[in-house]
């Protein structure tokens, strides 16, 4: 039997068959060592074959084959710091849900994210959620940090969820398309999900006032149908970004506006850092390129991985200022 994965516990994946009835299946012990180097060989969204399980007492399957993946996005295990967690695959887009200051999600996150998904095929469009609780001075912060990434290429969406603006938007991209909500804990992605469906009730929870950070409520991935011909995946909030099996030399050609740039550098081999005659750098001192995501690239190449959150927020907010007073 073939199936699609809608739900992954870890040890345990809800499989949707081709005729549309779900099962709990499992994986052979063996599988999990086959020359896969992520913590879930399984992800949602997998395309797997599957059997009954002839040895349990209760209806369940056994997940013999996973179908190659079209594309999917991974980021580095937080506990296994040389191997990868597979958030979800076979996307047609990934919503990165973004909030300026409940919680603040910062440059470095978004370029860490936008990144990985342009390096493993995905079409990411960013999100802005919770408009209605931004003054005059986060508002400025949100068409600011909108721009940056307008100017590159990137679809940016202004919505709220729970006053229902941009969902018509959202809706039309979605229709007939696999897409995924990701993002920090507590920036409203089940509140998203119900809004665009409210029968699902999806938990949701309020942010903590102390740490302006979100409280996980989404426990695993799961997928969703929805009822206007979309599927969307909720994932557990992450709180970094950790980037896995990338050189040195390639990062640069993961943001769109260096690599329109770089057959200009005058080494092939430029990282764009102490080199002369980089193409990179002399738009950076003419403003055609952010200084935000300069430094996220610098803090990419370095290695910098999960333990930046805090003191990189207080990074962009200050070359965000210096930018713009320029």
């Amino acid at each position: 039997m073939t199936g699609l994965v809608y739900k992954s516990t870890g040890s345990w994946y809800t499989v949707k068959s081709l005729q549309g009835d779900f099962m709990e299946c499992r994986i052979k012990g063996k599988f999990r060592i086959k020359g896969i180097k992520s913590t879930n060989p399984i992800a949602v969204g997998d395309i797997v074959d599957y059997e009954l399980d002839e040895s349990s007492d209760t209806t369940t399957g056994v997940i013999n084959n996973i179908h190659d993946r079209k594309n999917y996005i991974v980021r580095k295990s937080v506990n296994l710091s040389h191997q990868m967690h597979i958030i979800a695959s076979n996307l047609d887009y990934v919503f990165l849900l973004i909030t300026i200051n409940n919680p603040p999600t910062t440059f470095n996150f978004i370029d860490r994210f936008l990144v990985t998904a342009e390096a493993y095929g995905i079409e990411t469009i960013l999100v802005f959620n919770k408009i209605d609780t931004l003054d005059d001075v986060t508002l400025d912060e949100q068409l600011y940090m909108q721009h940056v990434y307008q100017q590159i290429g990137y679809k940016c969406l202004r919505v709220s969820a729970k006053e229902s603006k941009g969902i018509e938007e959202l809706k039309e991209i979605m229709i007939g398309k696999t897409t995924m909500f990701s993002g920090h804990s507590g920036v409203g992605k089940s509140t998203l999900v119900n809004a665009l469906e409210p029968s699902l009730h999806l938990k949701t929870k309020t942010i903590s006032k102390q740490s302006m950070q979100g409280q996980h409520t989404t426990t695993f991935a799961e997928m969703y149908d929805l009822s206007f011909g979309a599927k969307i995946i909720d994932t557990p909030g992450i709180k970094g970004f950790g980037i896995v099996d990338m050189e040195k030399d390639e990062i640069s050609g993961y943001f769109p506006e260096f690599f329109k740039l770089k057959d200009q550098c005058k080494f092939n081999n430029c990282l764009h850092k102490e080199e002369p005659k980089c193409a990179i750098k002399d738009a950076l001192e003419k403003d055609e390129i952010s200084w935000t995501r300069y430094n996220s690239y610098l803090k990419i190449l370095e290695g910098d991985d999960e333990n930046y959150r805090t003191d990189i927020y207080n990074e962009d907010r200050i070359a965000s200022d210096e930018t713009r007073n320029k």
